[in-house]
């Protein structure tokens, strides 16, 4: 018999500056969360002050993990040390697989208002040192699934019904989705049974884990919740309307030492990565 998801904990993100002086919000890497393996951090940029973004993140290493950043309001500019740049902007999604590993800068731009999430994914062991490459999908290009009463998702990763993500072909195989639901409303979206989940609630305010026994959880954005195990989750939505992340992905069960932007299986392989990136030779 299939069980209905409730919600395990909730988490108000915790203030964090990051880069060269960006202000944001944090919800996964925290001191009561340090991860949801396979996720490993999860950040909400947002701010209509130009000083809180605009130093944005200098050029810095990855190796390890496969970094999502998805923008919802203004832009930011991205280079890399293996010749990739580009630009992106509402609706946006850029998924880099550092693997073995990357230089790379993000640069808000300035605008009336920064509005955007990085989230980490863990790279298994197999795949640690693989080849770094970049996705970077255009919003024109992220497929959405539409309910007949007013749901919208974006499917950005995974799929939704016949619906294929956008973005294809990563490691941990997540599912990541931009949820609407209109005032009123009521949506139910299956996840899969063993695989961590969480919904980021950022815009309205919304019941979670709505079942016959219970009536759910009820929040105001910002928060994180982190779903209980079960095979779907029901939202509902009473007089506001509410848009939320929804993410979902099998976990590695392998171990996990990071440092600072690497994250790796060993604390030796830290060193090496360290090691190599005195001595000019992280970049192959």
């Amino acid at each position: 018999m299939e069980q209905s998801r409730k919600i395990k904990t909730i988490i108000t993100p915790q203030p964090a500056i990051e880069g060269a002086g960006v202000h944001l919000r944090r919800s996964i890497a925290i001191r009561t969360l340090s991860d949801l393996d396979p996720f490993l951090l999860f950040d909400h940029f947002g701010s209509d002050n130009p000083e809180d973004y605009l130093s944005g993140f200098p050029m810095h290493p990855h190796r390890g993990i496969e970094t999502v950043t998805y923008m919802i309001a203004g832009t930011v500019h991205h280079r890399d040390t293996l010749g990739n740049s580009g630009t992106i902007g509402p609706g946006d999604i850029q998924w880099m697989t550092s693997g073995r590993g990357i230089l790379h800068e993000e640069m808000p731009q300035r605008s009336p208002r920064l509005d955007g999430f990085q989230l980490w994914v863990n790279l298994p062991a197999r795949l640690k040192m693989t080849t770094p490459r970049y996705q970077d999908v255009a919003s024109v290009k992220i497929p959405v699934w539409t309910g007949e009463n007013g749901v919208t998702v974006r499917v950005i990763a995974g799929e939704v019904g016949s619906i294929r993500g956008a973005v294809t072909d990563i490691a941990a195989d997540p599912t990541y989705l931009d949820v609407s639901i209109p005032p009123h409303g009521t949506h139910t979206h299956p996840v899969p049974r063993g695989h961590a989940a969480f919904a980021y609630l950022f815009e309205g305010k919304a019941t979670f884990g709505v079942a016959a026994e219970t009536e759910g959880t009820t929040s105001i954005a910002p928060k994180m919740l982190i779903l209980d195990d079960g095979d779907f989750l029901t939202i509902r939505t009473g007089p506001q309307p509410a848009r939320f992340l929804l993410v979902w992905g099998r976990p590695l069960n392998e171990p996990i030492a990071r440092y600072g932007p690497f994250v790796m299986n060993t604390r030796e392989e830290i060193e090496e990565a360290l090691r190599e990136l005195r001595e000019g030779t992280f970049i192959r």
